[in-house]
């Protein structure tokens, strides 16, 4: 025999293909249906947990956002400061020169004092203002990352309640086929 021709092939092909289509629609067994509820369950925890973790990063949002606000007010009012310790090293420097020449030791020394406190005061101000400006951009790199989880919490629970409706239906054919048994 030299082999199966192709009108004997053709029927044996088509009989496989109906065993297999067969086997898949056998009615479902009570392993299936427990799996389905067990598949059910897990999906209804993920979807709740999800949930959770969108309210903490909308939490950690608003609290970034907060903060953002607050370190911009920070920057502000050592903006404002800085201009007032430059405004004072000018009046500094104006009585610096007039108690040079007035030519008392003393007004000099105290007006050289004065000068030395503001100019420290300045450097203070403008270290203040940088530091405020590195937790600035430290919030918004936060910010944008919680948003970040945000997002792919959402997709996650999308991704779960679909899984969800799945099963239900997966559940509802097994239970429909095994009473149908």
């Amino acid at each position: 025999m030299k082999g199966l021709s192709s009108f004997t092939a053709v029927p044996a092909v088509v009989a496989t293909a109906c065993a297999v289509v067969a086997f898949l629609a056998a009615p479902a067994g009570a392993q299936d249906v427990r799996s389905d509820r067990q598949d059910l369950r897990q999906d209804r925890q993920d979807v709740r947990q999800d949930t959770r973790g969108i309210r903490q990063d909308r939490r950690d949002v608003r609290q970034d956002t907060r903060d953002i606000r607050g370190d911009r007010k920070d920057i502000r009012q050592d903006t404002r400061d800085i201009r007032g310790d430059r405004r004072e090293l000018r009046s500094d420097r104006q009585a610096l020169k007039d108690a040079a020449k007035s030519g008392d030791p003393n007004a000099v020394k105290d007006a050289r004092q004065e000068l030395r406190k503001d100019r420290g005061d300045l450097r203070g101000d403008v270290r203040d203002r940088r530091r405020d400006g590195r937790d600035l951009r430290a919030d918004k790199t936060d910010r944008r990352q919680d948003e970040r989880d945000l997002r792919e919490d959402r997709q996650d629970r999308r991704e779960d309640a679909r899984d969800v409706r799945q099963d239900r239906g997966d559940l509802r054919r097994d239970v429909s086929a095994k009473r149908t048994k």
